[in-house]
């Protein structure tokens, strides 16, 4: 498949590749999704508004040029911004590919690195020679105003001009959180919301800092994603409640909304209430308790993305997804075409009882599954 190249939301030409839960492919364009949704099913998005949270500068003790993507916290907490993840790169900006970007100076905990007005200390180095933990020494309102004056929207080269921040925020997006846009979310408007609310299904959102989507290292992009935090509302937990109770689907915008709210489950699909940090990796072994649908991007095998569709769907049907929508001429990435998929009907025998989180097998699973 190609990639999208251009930052539109929702292009007129926009397509949407369907899976129903027995495995079958169908064509449409992507203002069809709202007819796929029934009375009664409830539609959970990311409200996450995007981060300038590409920041260049240099590495003060070689004076060679730096940039940093922030990636991960610990909270949405807006006055807890002094300490990030963050992922290094040499020289360099979006116009080269990831892939082909210099690796950053070596770093060390105690180096400083001057990002514009902001300056930060490694604390750590987590692993990997280009993923560390980075302090800012400045005060929580001296970094918001760096990262609104200094920071870049995280961009990659298959995006012909260079993004501003309000290419990233989809219609709906409120705290800004996310380190990559949930642009899953791209399809939304507020009429399709009223659209949907007219077919009698209802709308909900829950908070999700989405991550970064690669580093342009596989060893890295193996570790992905990272620990992202999230926030679910007692509203949103209630509708899911009552929308499952009643025999509705749930239905989620974005791979980020079905971190969230699964994470979020116990073991008979209740979500729990509040702030959470999503430390799982869901793929093929897990058990879906809360989502029954997917409205996704397109996405490439051996992604974190592409993994979590696995929970879905076997990986047969994923195939036959794949060799679909590359003879379609489907596009990629955050501004591509769109998939959605249903939750597949699995047999135990098959599948098993699985269900896998933060590395480890639940009482109830094979442990030689996970």
């Amino acid at each position: 498949m190609k990639a999208a190249a251009l930052p539109i939301q929702r292009p007129a030409d926009a397509r949407l590749l369907t899976v129903d839960a027995t495995g079958a492919i169908t064509h449409r364009s992507r203002r069809d999704f709202v007819t796929l949704v029934h009375r009664g099913d409830l539609v959970v998005a990311n409200d996450a508004a995007t981060l300038p949270a590409s920041l260049s500068g240099v590495h003060v003790p070689t004076g060679e040029i730096v940039e940093l993507r922030l990636a991960g916290r610990a909270s949405l907490r807006p006055d807890d911004v002094g300490r990030f993840t963050a992922v290094a790169f040499g020289a360099g900006d979006f116009r080269m590919p990831t892939e082909d970007r210099p690796p950053p100076p070596r770093l060390q905990p105690g180096d400083r690195l001057r990002l514009g007005q902001l300056e930060a200390i490694v604390e750590r180095v987590l692993g990997h020679s280009r993923l560390i933990d980075v302090r800012f020494t400045n005060a929580v309102g001296d970094i918001w105003e760096g990262l609104a004056r200094h920071g870049r929207p995280i961009q990659y080269a298959y995006i012909r001009e260079r993004l501003a921040i309000w290419d990233t925020w989809t219609a709906i997006a409120h705290p800004p959180v996310a380190f990559e846009p949930p642009s899953a979310g791209f399809v939304l408007d507020w009429a399709m919301v009223a659209a949907l609310r007219a077919r009698g299904a209802t709308f909900a959102t829950i908070t999700h800092a989405a991550g970064i989507s690669s580093t342009g290292d596989p060893d890295l992009d193996a570790v992905l994603p990272l620990d992202e935090p999230y926030e679910i509302p007692a509203s949103a937990a209630r509708q899911i409640h009552e929308t499952r109770r009643s025999g509705g689907r749930v239905i989620a915008i974005g791979t980020t909304v079905v971190r969230a709210l699964e994470h979020a489950a116990d073991a008979d699909g209740t979500v729990r209430i509040g702030p959470g940090l999503a430390t799982h990796r869901l793929g093929p072994l897990t058990t879906l308790r809360v989502v029954d649908a997917l409205l996704s991007g397109t996405h490439a095998p051996g992604t974190s993305h592409y993994e979590l569709l696995r929970a879905f769907q076997s990986d047969e049907v994923l195939r036959r997804i794949d060799d679909a929508a590359e003879a379609h001429g489907y596009r990629m990435h955050e501004f591509g075409d769109s998939v959605f998929v249903e939750r597949a009907e699995r047999s135990h025998d098959t599948f098993g009882d699985t269900h896998c989180q933060d590395g480890r097998c639940g009482p109830s699973i094979n442990p030689g599954r996970c």
